[in-house]
């Protein structure tokens, strides 16, 4: 149990403390309070009937207004295998295609490094301000209202044109078993399936993410296990893999591929495949105890980490050539015999292991589907509750629902019937570029805003030892998080303008790869003009208002607890307990 668990187990409910600032620049921080209503009946409490579609009696203003009802064991499958999709199971062929081995293992490795900084930053921050729109508002809090605002956009359009991708990647992804029926009638039922899971509200997203993640886990550890008898070759007689190889494939065809090139290459991939790890923080402002259940769920990543990424790519990289040709596939948005995951069954002659793996990658890319909704829906509300979105958007029904948000977010549903049309390769691309780096600025802001909190709270005359719970790295980790954030944007500059198989790109080729930088900066400048706000400096930062009150005796006896453990047992609690 986590210091923050024994912090609040003393106390019958968290409190909020608003204490007078001066209040900030473009940061609303006069929001009403929701009502204390009576409990729901069943079938309005989880959108089942007319009456659930009613607003909630709020004062528009509030950053928290959408009610808690996540659980703890949420927060943490959310944590650990919440965003696991096909740019793990699938686009990390194409990335040991051109960097090979070495180069996906090292990348990865380094983008983990600063995910891990960047959730504990992140953890550090919810638990201290659990609000609605979590990184955006510490962005517009700490950094800059302008910032902040490009930023909420940023992620409510990462997350709305990602919605029509992983639309079709289901439909191909389907197509994989017939190839007969239209993939625009898969992308039909998923969308369908989406909004049905999204009808039951912030639980819908929840169980579902729950049940997904758990199979992706029971899936990996099943993959991680088969793998292990494979490389010591326990495979079946006359298999690729019936006798011992271990890692003959990193000395041939070799470790690297594409050289320096290759090697950078690999980064975007590994920012892909990571993309909604940030999720946990959102979710947190809609769980019933998020002081308790937070630090828990944070320390899990470490688990997804070394579990998911890790150890199954080192595995992928001892038995799959970088230059095998399967890893390239022939469809321009998904092939499932591209995956390194299913080629491992194929050559081991595991006969139905590639429909298995089907079924894992058709569940990873629904269950981002409904974080695509989630997480853009929830930033689109508090974007708006604090004006930077019509107010429109801050309708929430009596389900938890932010209604209109979530309507806005599956508007963009039906872009993947473009992907049907002749030229639907390159609108994928496109669409894919405005996504793709998007998420590298989101982690950096709060790596920026944890360091920007971090002085204020000393300016003010506050010590670390008042923060409940403190980022493993502290300072430094959001340092590291913050310069891997810039030196991942430079690599893929560079890949942007030299591409892995040699020569310069093209103008539309540069673009393509780097979209989303442009995008950002107009976003920018538009929040400029909106607000004319501009950096914060460190004494307008407002480290009071709204910040969460807890129960110091009971957190100061077990931090007493646990200075008197041995230093191995310190370290595990503070990693993963």
């Amino acid at each position: 149990m986590s210091d923050i668990e024994k912090g609040s187990a003393g106390s019958s409910h968290d409190k909020e403390t608003r204490v007078d600032a001066a209040p900030l620049p473009a940061y609303d921080t006069a929001g009403g309070v929701a009502e204390n209503l009576p409990q729901e009946d069943f079938m309005t409490r989880n959108g089942l009937n007319l009456a659930s579609f009613k607003p909630r009696r709020y004062h528009t203003g509030d950053s928290t207004e959408i009610e808690r009802t996540m659980k703890s064991r949420h927060l943490h499958m959310i944590a650990i295998g919440g965003s696991i999709g096909a740019g793990f199971f699938v686009g990390s062929g194409k990335a040991l295609h051109n960097g090979g081995p070495a180069s996906l293992l090292i990348d990865f490795a380094i983008i983990g490094i600063m995910m891990f900084n960047v959730v504990y930053a992140l953890g550090e921050l919810a638990v201290m301000f659990p609000v609605t729109g979590g990184f955006y508002t510490y962005s517009t809090r700490f950094i800059d209202p302008s910032w902040g605002f490009a930023m909420g956009w940023n992620y409510v359009f990462q997350w709305a044109i990602v919605l029509p991708l992983e639309l079709t990647v289901c439909g191909f992804t389907v197509g994989y078993w017939n190839q007969d029926i239209s993939v625009a009638v898969w992308i039909t039922i998923f969308l369908v399936a989406i909004i049905i899971i999204n009808v039951f509200g912030t639980l819908g997203y929840a169980e579902e993410e729950f049940w997904a993640s758990a199979f992706k886990l029971g899936a990996t550890v099943v993959f991680l296990i088969i793998c292990l008898v494979m490389v010591l070759g326990g495979g079946p007689k006359g298999s690729r893999y019936d006798h011992y190889t271990g890692a003959a494939l990193w000395y041939s065809p070799g470790a690297f591929a594409n050289g320096f090139r290759g090697f950078c290459s690999c980064f975007v991939t590994a920012a892909f495949a990571f993309s909604g790890t940030e999720l946990v923080g959102l979710a947190a402002a809609e769980a019933k105890n998020p002081v308790k259940s937070l630090p828990g769920a944070i320390k899990q990543v470490f688990w997804r980490i070394t579990l998911f990424y890790i150890l199954g790519l080192f595995f992928v990289g001892l038995l799959i050539p970088y230059d095998d040709q399967n890893l390239l596939g022939a469809n321009p948005f998904i092939n499932v015999n591209a995956s390194p995951f299913v080629l491992v069954g194929k050559y081991a002659n595991l006969t139905g292991f590639d429909s298995f793996m089907n079924v894992v990658i058709l569940v990873s890319v629904l269950s981002l589907g409904v974080s695509c909704v989630y997480g853009g829906s929830r930033t689109l509300t508090a974007l708006a509750q604090q004006g930077y979105a019509p107010k429109i958007f801050t309708y929430v029904d009596r389900s938890n629902r932010p209604l209109f948000s979530v309507l806005a977010i599956i508007a963009f549903g039906p872009l993947a019937y473009v992907n049907l049309a002749a030229a639907g390769p390159t609108v994928f691309d496109w669409l894919l570029s405005l996504s793709g780096l998007a998420a590298l600025f989101t982690w950096g802001s709060i790596c920026l805003s944890h360091i920007r909190f971090r002085k204020a709270w000393a300016l003010k005359g506050h010590s670390v030892e008042e923060i409940p719970f403190r980022a493993a790295g502290g300072v430094w980790g959001s340092w590291l998080g913050l310069v891997l954030v810039v030196l991942v944007l430079i690599a893929q500059f560079y890949v942007a303008i030299c591409p892995p198989g040699g020569g310069f790109n093209t103008v539309e080729g540069f673009f393509v790869q780097y979209l989303a930088l442009p995008v950002v900066i107009v976003f920018w400048i538009g929040g400029f003009i909106w607000k004319r706000t501009s950096w914060l400096r460190v004494d307008q930062i407002d480290v009071d208002t709204g910040r969460r009150e807890h129960d110091w005796d009971s957190i100061n006896a077990y931090r007493a607890q646990l200075a008197a453990m041995p230093a191995w047992k310190r370290w595990w609690h503070k990693l993963f307990v």
